[in-house]
């Protein structure tokens, strides 16, 4: 009987799209490491974020090495959350995880800047959501790419997800809407 190699996946999108939310689900159908990108964010980074000052390219690499290193360190899998808004970044991380498979979570502009305006808990806030959505390029027509929709249930994103990795899907393994708030 063969066995399945760890999975390694990436969850992107812009700010406000449920990445945080769905690849914890993910990582625990799995059975794998969760990295949350933005633990990992620079101090630099995030003071700037939180001054409403949008990342560059200089500010992205060293954090983008950082989860490289650590996604290439997880040997029994891991999912990984993290914008990569630009192919460039998203090829940084796979050159370290060739078989990087990649979750884009598409959501309009008016989606984003309304969840984002509804958090209180984050460094990130809601007058950079445009600078996202300029940045983005999308990953739609690259190898080893699902989109699933932002406004979808989140089982629903999950049953997809799961099936596109070719696990099982188990109703009895989703979350219950009182846990999803």
């Amino acid at each position: 009987m063969s066995r399945k190699a760890p999975h390694q996946l990436l969850v992107m999108g812009v700010a406000g799209c449920g990445k945080s939310t769905l690849a914890a689900e993910l990582a625990r159908a799995l059975g794998c490491a969760l990295i949350e990108g933005d633990d990992h964010h620079p101090a630099l980074n995030q003071a700037k974020m939180r001054a409403g000052i949008a990342l560059d390219d200089a500010n992205r690499a060293p954090w983008l090495a950082q989860l490289g290193t650590l996604l290439a360190g997880a040997n029994a899998g891991a999912v990984l959350t993290c914008s990569a808004l630009k192919r460039r970044y998203r090829e940084q991380l796979r050159a370290v995880a060739p078989a990087l498979a990649i979750v884009f979570i598409d959501i309009s502009p008016a989606q984003a800047h309304a969840r984002v305006a509804a958090r209180t808990d984050h460094l990130f806030p809601p007058g950079l959501v445009d600078s996202q959505f300029e940045a983005l390029e999308s990953p739609l027509g690259e190898a080893g790419v699902l989109r699933v929709e932002a406004t979808q249930p989140l089982p629903e994103q999950l049953d997809a997800i799961l099936r596109w990795l070719g696990h099982p899907v188990h109703q009895t393994a989703h979350p219950t809407e009182e846990n999803l708030s």
